[in-house]
């Protein structure tokens, strides 16, 4: 019996004396029966209801939760998603289902049309998919995976299969990507940088002119209220974006929108880094990756590093100059374990000072400044906290030495993961639950929170409940 039939199963009579269940409603068993509910039985859903699909970076996340109850599982939620990449090399942000109902969720594969419209980027015949990306979360999460079962993923010749596959990734974003000439990757569409509706996009989509509201269902206001949810005008100008693309055959640097992210980047490093994990565990140095993760951390500093914020801003490529909103992804280089210690100091100073108030006025950082304009404690990414973005946070702390600050940031995750029922996000002033409860991430940064705060109870000779 792996771990996760272990804590969702019921305790059986007589308990083994030794080995005894885990009490049904702890903290472990409850995140361990979220992602039970919501697997497929080949990748796991966010949610049943509002995203029915496999998604890229959520999968990420869930198979580094998921390592700590079965690593086979998580082994195969990132080989599922790989199976799904293209020819180019890129990872498709959403994998479809073909059992879900077309209009359980839009943009639906029809809108899509991966398996025509890409087939000169080398999208797969057998298996739909969307045509722009998510985070590059996975070679960090495949290196964790490896990590948690070295013996099973040796065996099951994991790590030789997906590496492959994790470099033509990566080889995809720094060549094809590299819309602004100085070596990092751009996005093209809000929806690629994960954080959809960040006041961050405001600016750039302004060039955007919204596809007519009659052209498109929202299937996202059947479980969400419409106050809570991107404006019909900005999810107007997301159907373009994406339609543009499509019509383009997702060919990259033609549309209007064109972003480097401070988020996207450094996570795009740490994975750099993490190949560099797997070369080494494959027989090769891994020298060549450390150094471009180390390039990548120049051009980042360089690029979108601003003294005056005290914090990384988005570099609009079209327009050209930084784009003055303060989000929560210019806090997440601060995960980069080479970031300057001046700058990482600063990253902290900023996180708890009253642009993000953490540990103070908020109980986990909000997506946007509290302070900025277009602050909404409860509109989709324009204010929300988010508990996959606390994760990042939390290791960023932890590497930079910030221990105590990690600790209580790894705290109040934990008890607000509980508490919201694992929620989609929170108020982050309040901790009240917002979007759809029994969510596949947050239950799995729950277990690896869990796992990682068992382990310091353990150095420190504390009592484990």
């Amino acid at each position: 019996m792996d771990r996760t039939a272990q804590l969702t199963a019921r305790r059986a009579d007589r308990d083994i004396a030794y080995d005894p269940p885990p009490a049904a409603d702890s903290p472990h068993a409850g995140a361990a029966r979220v992602l039970e509910e919501n697997w497929t039985g080949t990748s796991t859903v966010p949610s049943r209801g509002l995203y029915p699909h496999q998604w890229s970076w959520d999968s990420a996340f869930i198979a580094i939760g998921l390592r700590h109850i079965s690593p086979l599982r998580a082994q195969t939620e990132l080989e599922t998603l790989l199976d799904a990449q293209w020819g180019d090399g890129r990872v498709p942000h959403i994998v479809f289902n073909p059992s879900v109902p077309l209009d359980a969720y839009f943009p639906s594969p029809d809108f899509w049309r991966s398996s025509t419209a890409g087939r000169a980027a080398g999208a797969p015949r057998t298996v739909q998919t969307s045509g722009i990306v998510q985070p590059p979360v996975h070679a960090l999460a495949a290196w964790l995976v490896h990590r948690a079962d070295p013996g099973l993923s040796r065996a099951r010749g994991f790590l030789t299969r997906v590496y492959p596959r994790l470099a033509a990734w990566h080889r995809y974003l720094l060549h094809r990507r590299d819309l602004g000439g100085a070596g990092l990757a751009s996005v093209v569409h809000p929806w690629e940088q994960g954080m959809d509706n960040s006041p961050c996009w405001d600016a750039p989509l302004r060039r955007v002119p919204p596809a007519p509201t009659r052209s498109f269902r929202r299937a996202d206001l059947d479980h969400g209220a419409a106050e809570d949810r991107p404006t019909d005008l900005d999810y107007g100008r997301y159907v373009r974006l994406a339609t543009d693309y499509r019509d383009g055959e997702y060919a990259d640097g033609q549309g209007l929108f064109a972003v480097e992210d401070p988020a996207f980047n450094a996570l795009l490093i740490a994975s750099e880094h993490a190949l560099a994990g797997i070369a080494r565990e494959l027989g090769a140095t891994g020298t060549a990756r450390h150094a471009r993760a180390e390039r990548l951390t120049a051009a980042l500093i360089d690029r979108m590093w601003d003294p005056a914020s005290g914090m990384f801003l988005c570099h609009d490529v079209r327009a050209g100059g930084l784009i003055p909103e303060r989000g929560v992804s210019g806090l997440i280089p601060l995960l980069l374990p080479t970031l300057p210690r001046d700058i990482a100091a600063t990253l902290v100073g900023t996180a708890h000072g009253p642009h993000f108030g953490l540990g103070r006025t908020t109980r986990l950082a909000p997506s946007y400044d509290l302070l900025g304009e277009a602050f909404d404690p409860h509109r989709y990414w324009r204010g929300p906290a988010w508990f996959n973005t606390g994760w990042l946070l939390e290791r960023g702390l932890r590497t930079h030495g910030e221990r105590d600050r990690a600790q209580a940031l790894r705290k109040a995750m934990l008890d607000l993961a509980v508490a919201s029922d694992f929620a989609e996000y929170v108020d982050p002033y309040t901790g009240k639950a917002c979007g759809t409860a029994r969510f596949s991430w947050t239950a799995a940064v729950a277990l690896d929170l869990l796992h990682d705060f068992e382990e310091l109870m353990d150095s420190k000779g504390g009592n484990r409940e």
